[in-house]
């Protein structure tokens, strides 16, 4: 190869790449928010059966939810430590590569109205959905000083484009009274094949961005491992209780929430998928304008003593409606606080680690955000046999704890060397 070429390969930006590889991973989530609950709860599905009582689907829905983080919660730590060994492409092409047989495999479990299949469908991207922690980093690899929390804001811009056209897609394409062929499988058959344009771009596109390679000892139980490091850690066990009880209070809302619309507003899939479309584009909004703004002007620690407070009152806000047309104006407001929130929370963790570290330390941070979105599920279906609204309310109380948790173990930013060994 000339030498002009391997410059331009050396410079090539992986940032669109990533940004592609996000918006994917999080349409193929985020399509699935107007169409399981449908499934589980709609009176005119037969998917489980007339014999399956209400409090049988409720443990049901709770456990395919929480199927994909419990998975992810493995695999985000063996990713990272893998992308730390072998170089952040391979493994990401792997990743994709798993993700897109288990799209398939659930569009085919619904085609079939198999409840086991459709269980191991959802475990298989789970585990492969641990790229997240691949991505961020990659971006940790090309980032420096203020440049760092703007990416991870382009990575929460991706999120906000893929939770606007997810819900929106599956909504749709799971409609057959728009398009008669539609079904619940056809948003699964689409993000399939959207995985699979980004496996192409990944191959032809994505540059290698690991300098210096570390042998991170590699096994199945690190998400285990991680989670108890996480808290021995001294320089990162309090931002991590931060990370844990804001993934949990979040994964209430946004898992749940769909199910509040469908038993006490009515809403059909369009409906949901039309809603949180309309979050989307806040959250696009957010992390692509103003999170930019303000990493030129605001510490990461002074925005999440705001931001994180803020999150909780509005997701409390959620309880107060009986007119369903006030989620359309308190959901931007949620879409506000959390896309200030995330991308700043991840610069923090992200700043505790050696450039060699970032693998290990961002795939702690993902086991993190994943043990948060399995524990919501798991005790929500007690919780929603009770009220529908009772999971909202929890979850913004969990918010409400980060945000003291965080208030009264606030790190100071010149405390926080960009090198400094976790």
């Amino acid at each position: 190869m000339p030498d002009s070429q391997k410059v331009d390969k050396e410079k090539r930006s992986p940032l669109v790449t990533i940004f592609l590889t996000v918006f994917i991973d999080m349409l193929g989530l985020s399509v699935i928010f107007p169409v399981l609950p449908s499934i589980f709860f709609a009176a005119d599905s037969s998917f489980l059966g007339s014999d399956v009582g209400e409090e049988m689907k409720g443990v049901y829905y709770g456990l395919m939810i929480a199927a994909f983080p419990a998975m992810q919660f493995f695999g985000a730590p063996i990713l990272g430590a893998l992308s730390d060994r072998y170089g952040r492409k391979p493994i990401l092409i792997i990743s994709m590569t798993g993700a897109l047989f288990g799209y398939l495999l659930f569009a085919v479990a619904l085609s079939i109205k198999s409840l086991g299949l459709l269980f191991l469908a959802r475990m298989i991207p789970g585990f492969m959905g641990g790229n997240i922690s691949i991505v961020q980093s990659a971006i940790a690899d090309v980032s420096e000083g203020k440049d760092r929390t703007k990416n991870f804001g382009l990575v929460g811009a991706a999120f906000g484009l893929g939770f606007i056209f997810g819900p929106a897609i599956g909504g749709l394409l799971a409609d057959s009274s728009k398009v008669a062929w539609f079904s619940h499988s056809t948003p699964f058959f689409f993000t399939a094949m959207l995985t699979a344009i980004n496996l192409i771009s990944i191959l032809f596109f994505f540059p290698e961005t690991l300098k210096v390679k570390t042998n991170t000892p590699i096994t199945f139980t690190r998400g285990i491992n991680n989670f108890v490091k996480s808290f021995k850690i001294k320089n990162l066990r309090n931002i991590f209780m931060v990370v844990l009880l804001l993934s949990i209070g979040f994964s209430f809302f946004t898992q749940f929430f769909s199910v509040l619309l469908i038993e006490k507003f009515e809403y059909q899939e369009s409906d949901i998928g039309f809603l949180y479309g309309w979050i989307g584009i806040w959250l696009v909004f957010t992390q692509a304008v103003v999170v930019r703004k303000l990493s030129d002007k605001i510490a990461p620690e002074k925005i999440l003593s705001f931001s994180l407070i803020a999150l909780s009152l509005v997701i409390f806000l959620l309880l107060i409606p009986e007119q369903s047309w006030w989620f359309y104006v308190i959901n931007p407001m949620i879409a506000l606080s959390q896309g200030i929130t995330s991308p700043n929370l991840t610069t923090i963790v992200s700043k505790q680690a050696k450039p060699e570290q970032q693998g290990e330390i961002l795939g702690i941070n993902q086991s993190m955000n994943s043990m948060g979105q399995i524990i919501p599920p798991l005790i929500a279906g007690v919780l929603t046999a009770i009220s529908v609204s009772l999971p909202i309310l929890v979850g913004a109380t969990c918010i409400l704890l980060s945000w003291i948790v965080f208030k009264f173990n606030q790190p100071s930013p010149k405390s926080i060397p960009e090198s400094e060994q976790a």
